[in-house]
């Protein structure tokens, strides 16, 4: 691979280091990074990958679990520029450059009595260009979807390097769905809530928009330079509840009622979160199975508490537990205990590490208390502990396996429960991502959720937006050598990388700080030596 050919290209073996890691399982030392300033920039870069077959892999913060944002081509960081914000407040709508966070959207927006709904947890770092490529959604999709039903338009470079803009009511583009596979896309796909597994095939037959094609492709069909957003009014008023049960069945019985009462979000912690939330579980009620966190928005403050009173009224056979909040300050310290998920498990030792391996499962709500039960059982057949939350109320969960890496034969066990909680999640006609996407790890599934019909209707699609395969290779339509669980952060067989940059990234997976740039962390410090 003549690396050296382009000038824009980073290959001092530090700064590889930095970008080899990302929120998620793996370690793979990329090729090179380029650091694009413009969109220009991008377009020589697109072109000379082209010209030399050099893979490249899109990211952002990094921030994604799949592993979409690694790889062993050329890393290409959008996260240092593409800055810009253009709104035009009395249309509702933002134009925001691929590295502009949701934070830094709602933060423009909040003066003019403005958001973007869809809020992700990592909303803090997640970028625009992120969020899209994976049609990120968060703990209120349950009342406003993902960010597709919010992106009016993109920006995008081609994998021939053209500079365009895609809009919504813009036409197919050059891709289109013949009137067999038509059918074949809408019998055939996953009757949940939500799903970022996959391309939008079902999205695209409906609407014939290129846009849908785009969202939650992952970097596989072109890099997003920026997003225009459809922006909502903040809600007057909120008001929610925490809710404990002692069994699943009663869960259940539970969501169900919740949702016919349109919350704008349902969460949940099982017993395996409350179980790890560590020196935080002061904040915690003891004893329940499960908690749920239910969250109202209304038009005044008292259909606001009476919205939560009629939840507290339609369980009060079924919860144990009840604490309710009628105000914006009590909401916030109900949603506290929430946000301990990712910090809580994040602060483990490292011998006994958070590793994603099932982390997004999604299926039908009726299946639901099925999915958490047969990970529970799972996880105990396999000798993993995990720690199961997530939405509730959209069918949608998030499980981190807790493996003792020093023990013997964690590895086996690992892969062990990806193969039996995909089993699950297919029997229960479920998608294996709800929010995340598909990236590396989940790649190799998608044939079992979808059919080979259809899998051969998304390498179609590939093959016409990238028929040089240069865009993200090996995500959503799998390498031919997949392997899920190889290449691992973690075990004796991790690619080795100097200490001092091994230490950087694990203090960044500890603290959730995925806006720091990953060049600040191969500048030298001391003498490190190597990472085995």
């Amino acid at each position: 691979m003549p690396l050296t050919r382009f000038s824009g290209l980073l290959t001092d073996p530090r700064i590889r280091a930095a970008y080899a890691e990302g929120a998620g399982i793996y370690r793979i030392v990329p090729a090179g990074v380029a650091v694009p300033q413009a969109v220009e920039e991008l377009q020589h870069l697109v072109r000379w990958a082209v010209d030399t077959g050099t893979p490249l892999v899109p990211r952002g913060a990094g921030s994604g679990m799949p592993g979409g944002n690694v790889g062993p081509g050329v890393i290409v960081d959008l996260s240092q520029a593409f800055h810009r914000v253009a709104p035009d407040w009395s249309r509702r709508t933002v134009w925001a450059g691929a590295s502009v966070t949701w934070a830094d959207v709602n933060d423009a927006a909040r003066p003019f009595g403005l958001r973007l709904p869809p809020d992700p947890s990592s909303g803090a770092f997640a970028t625009s260009g992120g969020m899209v490529a994976t049609n990120a959604a968060g703990p209120r999709s349950l009342q406003y979807g993902s960010v597709r039903g919010w992106v009016e338009a993109v920006q995008i470079v081609t994998a021939d390097g053209e500079a365009r803009t895609v809009s919504r009511g813009g036409g197919a583009g050059s891709w289109r769905l013949a009137p067999d596979a038509r059918h074949l896309v809408t019998h055939g796909f996953p009757k949940t809530r939500k799903n970022s597994s996959g391309y939008a095939l079902d999205r695209f037959a409906e609407s014939g928009d290129e846009l849908d094609l785009l969202i939650g492709s992952e970097g596989t069909l072109a890099f997003i330079t920026a997003v225009q957003w459809r922006l909502a009014p903040l809600p007057p008023h909120v008001a929610g509840a925490a809710l404990g049960f002692t069994s699943l069945e009663a869960v259940g019985a539970a969501v169900h009622n919740l949702v016919a009462l349109n919350p704008s979000a349902v969460e949940l912690l099982d017993r395996t979160f409350l179980a790890w939330a560590g020196h935080a579980r002061a904040r915690l009620p003891e004893g329940p199975d499960v908690l749920l966190l239910v969250e109202f928005e209304r038009d005044t403050p008292a259909t606001a508490r009476g919205a939560v009173g009629d939840a507290v009224r339609a369980l009060k056979a079924l919860a144990t537990h009840v604490e309710t909040a009628v105000d914006k300050r009590g909401l916030e310290r109900l949603w506290a205990m929430r946000k301990l998920a990712s910090p809580a498990l994040a602060r483990l030792p490292d011998t006994r590490r958070s590793l994603q391996v099932v982390e997004d499962g999604c299926v039908p709500l009726e299946g639901l208390t099925s999915y958490i039960a047969g990970i529970r059982a799972t996880a105990d057949l396999h000798g993993i502990p995990v720690a199961i939350f997530g939405h509730a109320g959209d069918g949608h969960v998030h499980v981190n396996a807790l493996p003792d890496t020093t023990g013997r034969e964690w590895q086996e066990a690992l892969a062990g429960l990806f193969r039996d909680v995909t089993d699950l999640l297919i029997r229960l006609g479920g998608t294996p991502s709800g929010e995340h996407g598909d990236g590396r790890l989940r790649a190799g599934v998608l044939e079992r959720v979808y059919g080979p019909e259809v899998v051969a209707l998304c390498r179609d699609l590939k093959r016409v937006h990238d028929p040089r395969s240069i865009l993200n290779p090996g995500v959503i339509i799998p390498s031919a050598d997949w392997a899920p669980l190889a290449e691992l952060k973690v075990g004796p067989d991790r690619a080795p990388m100097p200490d001092d940059i091994a230490t950087r990234l694990r203090e960044i997976e500890r603290t959730a700080g995925w806006a720091t740039p990953k060049l600040e962390l191969a500048r030298p410090s001391g003498h490190p030596t190597p990472d085995t």
